[in-house]
């Protein structure tokens, strides 16, 4: 049995996963934003192999779930889940960056260079990254007009190139990315086509199967199916480029190989 470190599981996709690894019998480690967020988790928490708190808006608190999972051992795999959907208006962060992307690309990307490194790792997209290209100008939204859905868009594809480049810098771990389609969650909205244990099903799966299926790297999935992601996430000169600025702009560098 597997252990898996789910961020963002206190509700939604992520709290969905949890669950599901958990009736599979895998050990599972949850993540909250704060005290209050991890409350919430009631019966959950305490069938979980760990919990671990702090806001990925924070470079310090993101710092800080790292060393708290590292504490509790090597984790077999890694979902990235935690993500904000469309924000009104840039913000800033502590650090003064763009919360979406603080929180949907510098967070998993810190992460991903600071805890252990796990055999499997799973990023969260959306089909909406095909909207996200020619980001690497303006990575922070400090030139140009604030647009949510853009932004939005940006942060999801770069956490697919995030996944193909470490599928290439690190052979020895399974990378990959997910769209887990328009899910009926607080964030999708009630209206939204995907009911969640369809939404979480993939995810779940390319943690911890055994399947040849999913022992692959450097994929892009959709409801089990691989599927073909927008041009530049598959661009290795984009992805060392991203990787590069997100080094610069979080001051951590990323392991090599």
């Amino acid at each position: 049995m597997a252990i898996v470190f789910i961020t963002g599981s206190t509700d939604g996709l992520g709290r969905a996963a949890a669950q599901s690894l958990l009736d599979q019998g895998h050990r599972v480690v949850l993540h909250a934003r704060s005290a209050d967020r991890a409350a919430a988790l009631g019966g959950l928490a305490s069938r979980a192999a760990g919990l671990v708190a702090g806001d990925l808006g924070s470079a310090a608190e993101t710092k800080s779930i790292a060393d708290q999972v590292n504490a509790i051992g090597r984790m077999d795999a890694v979902i990235h889940n935690a993500g904000v959907y469309t924000r009104p208006s840039r913000g800033s962060t502590p650090e003064g960056h763009a919360e979406t992307l603080a929180i949907n690309t510098l967070a998993p990307y810190m992460l991903t260079a600071l805890i252990e490194r796990p055999g499997r790792l799973v990023y969260l997209s959306s089909g909406l990254h095909r909207g996200g290209e020619g980001s690497l100008d303006d990575l922070d939204w400090t030139k140009r007009a604030w647009d949510p859905a853009k932004a939005y868009a940006e942060s999801k594809l770069h956490v697919v190139a995030l996944a193909f480049a470490l599928a290439r810098r690190w052979p020895d771990v399974l990378s990959n990315a997910v769209d887990p389609g328009w899910v009926r969650t607080k964030m999708g909205g009630a209206g939204a086509p995907v009911d969640i244990e369809t939404g979480q099903r993939t995810q779940a799966w390319l943690a911890v199967s055994e399947d040849s299926a999913a022992k692959v790297s450097g994929r892009y999935w959709h409801h089990l199916e691989q599927q073909q992601p927008a041009g530049e996430a598959t661009d290795r000169d984009f992805q060392d480029q991203l990787i590069e600025k997100l080094s610069k702009l979080t001051g951590v560098e990323l392991p090599a190989a």
